[in-house]
């Protein structure tokens, strides 16, 4: 044969086909047994494992490997029946445990060297018919003739259900010893963990359950929710360490599992809703660990954290709710606009530390809060308003005493309440009203903060939203370049003011909350004519435009002479015959400089004399005068002489007299007489602001609308409607029957037409 060929072709060499002698067959299986009794009984060390193995190959190798497989399998039962059960049942009421498991590593020791013996057998008879190994063989017949004993299996169970329970009263138990007997459940499952639990694991959750079912009502008849909540975290953390130390790793979550349901979930909301305890009563005494612990808690189970949340956004909305509503008390703090600000600032702040410290920055509670708070703080009308006069006065006087980076803390949460509001352009006009004023009376402490403040509200809204008060501050540096240029021009013309020290600032009425009267107020001539001079070089630059005099918005310095009478004759016949008078600067509004200029030319003069010489609306001409006439004695500036003794202290009727107060005294020379504000609007004048808002509305809706059409070309009624809501609720939130006219109206005005096909379709006219 070539070597070409060779490479083809395999060679087969079988083993001749030989009968075993049946004689031959029984001694081996002897000699095998006895061996297999002798590492049963420890007494292996004369044997020869080599001889043995090539003993138990041979009957293998002649198809004797059934015979051999029952042999083995008879020996095993038979040494388990016959010893090993009476050793565990013998000690019952003895040391049970110890004994089972030195029995049960035994029969492993044995079992192992068996197998080894046996090694053929395992890889080539039980392969080909399926059957357990050798080793798996042994831990099935421990399991079947000693564990599942009905005498043995039962006493184990209760042993160690019973050592279980020893150990949760606290006393000491032999853990090594339940440790042993969890592992050897486990490897009797022979890869499933059936046996384990079967045989201890579903016992053990079920009592445990029992347990601590019956626990958990003691817990919560004896204990206040901080206490339970400690216990059932003790209880959890006690379950997982006995878990991890002695029983099955996979049992810790199953026994957890079974501790959340009886301990929490069962319970929430008795443990929420406790009185005096409960999470009510830990967010008013502010008991942050202990909220903290009970997020920990109700997390692990399913509805946990929703429950915790509704609890703590019922209590807050009520909380809320009682701030914000109006009660009843003039120092309530519905009734006055800082102390309005300051207790939401408070309770947003204590709620973000809730937030942070206790849940952990959790969505869920997140907004939760969020949601809680935008709910109550429109429930007020005055929301806006109130918001705009805390910032107000923050920057007014607030900022003293603060550092730029509390400033900045403290107008970043006014930008969250601000977040809160719906009617954010209710909070614009306010707020423009009130920036005015600071800009225009020098009682802005500090322009960084004012621009700080716009470019916060920009950020949040856009810069359509804070193109106005922008302009406010381009109009303030314009008037001080005007100025300077007046001045220059007064000193080259030598004109001469009669002495008036004017300062214009000159405004751009879409910018500023100026206000058009038919009959504007009646300045003293000597300031009206230092005004026409102003108006004549401002207009000589500036040709096609109009001032309009907004004396509501005006200041003015007075030098203010008293001449104080004396009562005393002596004082009157002395030496000195020159009178004492007493000269003051004193700072007021225009309206208040027109009422006092007039007792340059009368002693006394009538309310209804001051009206009609000045012309100044009613309202503001009462404020005037009680912040003129009203206060300490020696500190009015006029003397009030009431006519009518049924008027209220505040009130004036027509024929009550004024005039100047000689025995007006003060330390300083230069005096700020402070008009009579009131921390809000009336109810006319916020009925009045309100009005204004809606007719700007109307004009911002009617933009939106033809900016989306002209985009969209054709839109049906509801689509327009949904859209034109979405672009405008960062500014306010639009009535659809508010919608509904605006486009009736563009239709009738011809900027949108409806689709002849479909009423409901609109379509844009260019």
């Amino acid at each position: 044969m070539s070597s070409g060929q060779k490479k083809e072709g395999k060679m087969r060499i079988r083993a001749f086909p030989v009968m075993m002698d049946p004689k031959y067959v029984d001694d081996i299986l002897k000699l095998l047994r006895n061996a297999i009794h002798e590492i049963q009984k420890k007494n292996n060390s004369g044997l020869s494992f080599e001889e043995l193995y090539r003993n138990a190959y041979t009957l293998v190798l002649h198809k004797q490997g059934k015979r051999l497989y029952a042999m083995l399998k008879e020996v095993i039962s038979e040494h388990l029946l016959n010893e090993v059960r009476d050793d565990v049942l013998a000690s019952l009421h003895g040391s049970f445990l110890e004994t089972l498991n030195i029995t049960w590593t035994e029969h492993q020791t044995a079992m192992v060297m068996i197998r080894d013996i046996l090694m053929y057998m395992d890889r080539v008879y039980v392969n080909q018919n399926e059957d357990q190994g050798v080793y798996d063989l042994g831990l099935m017949l421990f399991r079947d003739e000693v564990l599942h004993h009905s005498v043995v299996r039962e006493h184990l169970r209760r042993r160690l259900l019973d050592m279980v329970a020893c150990e949760r009263k606290g006393e000491l138990v032999d853990r090594g010893a339940v440790k042993n007997i969890c592992k050897m459940l486990m490897a009797l499952g022979i890869g499933t963990r059936d046996v384990y639990e079967d045989d201890f694991e579903k016992p053990f959750l079920k009592e445990s359950q029992e347990f601590y079912q019956m626990e958990s009502q003691k817990f919560l008849d004896n204990n206040s929710a901080s206490v339970y909540i400690r216990k059932v975290e003790a209880r959890i953390t006690e379950e997982a360490e006995r878990a991890r130390h002695y029983l099955d790793p996979s049992s810790e979550s199953r026994i957890t599992r079974v501790i959340e349901d009886e301990l929490i979930k069962n319970h929430m909301e008795t443990i929420v809703q406790m009185e005096n305890s409960g999470v009510v009563h830990m967010l008013k005494t502010s008991k942050v660990e202990d909220l903290a612990c009970m997020f920990k808690l109700f997390v692990r189970v399913d509805g946990g954290l929703q429950c915790i949340v509704s609890c703590l956004s019922a209590h807050l909305r009520e909380t809320g709710r009682s701030l914000v509503m109006d009660p009843p008390g003039a120092d309530a703090p519905g009734r006055n606009a800082i102390t309005y600000v300051q207790s939401l600032l408070d309770v947003r702040d204590q709620y973000n530390m809730y937030l942070e410290q206790s849940f952990g920055g959790h969505q869920l509670f997140k907004h939760a809060i969020a949601s809680d708070f935008e709910y109550f703080v429109n429930l007020n009308e005055k929301s806006p308003e109130y918001l705009s006069l805390f910032i107000d006065d923050m920057l007014k006087k607030g900022v003293k005493g603060h550092s730029e980076q509390e400033v900045e803390v403290i107008l970043d949460k006014c930008i969250m309440l601000f977040r809160f509001l719906r009617d954010k352009d209710v909070f614009e006009r306010y707020y423009k009203q009130h920036l005015a004023k600071r800009l225009l009376l020098n009682k802005s402490v500090s322009d960084d903060f004012e621009k700080s403040m716009i470019s916060k509200l920009k950020t949040e809204c856009g810069c359509q939203f804070t193109s106005k008060l922008e302009g406010m501050f381009k109009d303030i540096n314009i008037s001080n370049s005007t100025m300077d240029k007046f001045k220059d021009h007064l000193q080259s013309s030598s004109l001469a003011l009669d002495g008036v020290d004017l300062s214009v600032r000159v405004l751009t009425m879409g910018y500023w909350p100026t206000q058009s009267s038919n009959a504007p107020c009646m300045v003293p001539p000597v300031a009206q004519r230092a005004f026409d001079v102003f108006r004549k070089f401002y207009l000589g630059q500036h040709s096609g435009r109009q001032l309009t005099l907004q004396t509501h918005m005006g200041s003015a310095d007075l030098n203010a002479v008293f001449y104080p009478q004396s009562s005393r004759k002596e004082d009157v016949a002395s030496s000195s015959s020159i009178p004492i008078v007493k000269r003051h600067i004193l700072q007021v509004s225009t309206y208040q400089m027109a009422v006092l200029m007039l007792f340059n030319k009368k002693a006394t003069i009538s309310f209804q004399e001051i009206h009609n010489e000045t012309n100044i609306p009613h309202k503001e001409l009462v404020r005037a005068l009680q912040s003129l006439a009203l206060g300490k004695s020696q500190q009015r500036v006029l003397v009030w002489m009431r006519r009518s003794k049924e008027t209220s202290t505040k009130d004036f009727s027509p024929s009550d007299q004024f005039a100047v107060n000689d025995q007006f005294s003060s330390k300083l020379h230069r005096v700020k007489v402070q008009a009579v504000t009131t921390k809000g609007e009336t109810d006319p004048e916020r009925k009045e602001t309100r009005q204004k808002v809606d007719d700007d509305r109307k004009h911002e809706i009617e933009a939106a609308i033809v900016r989306i059409m002209k985009a969209r070309k054709r839109l049906s009624h509801s689509v327009l409607v949904a859209e034109c809501v979405q672009q405008l609720k960062n500014r306010f939130n639009p009535n659809p029957v508010v919608i509904k006219k605006r486009i009736e109206g563009l239709i009738e005005r011809d900027y949108l037409a409806r689709s002849p096909e479909d009423r409901k379709v609109y379509t844009y006219v260019a």
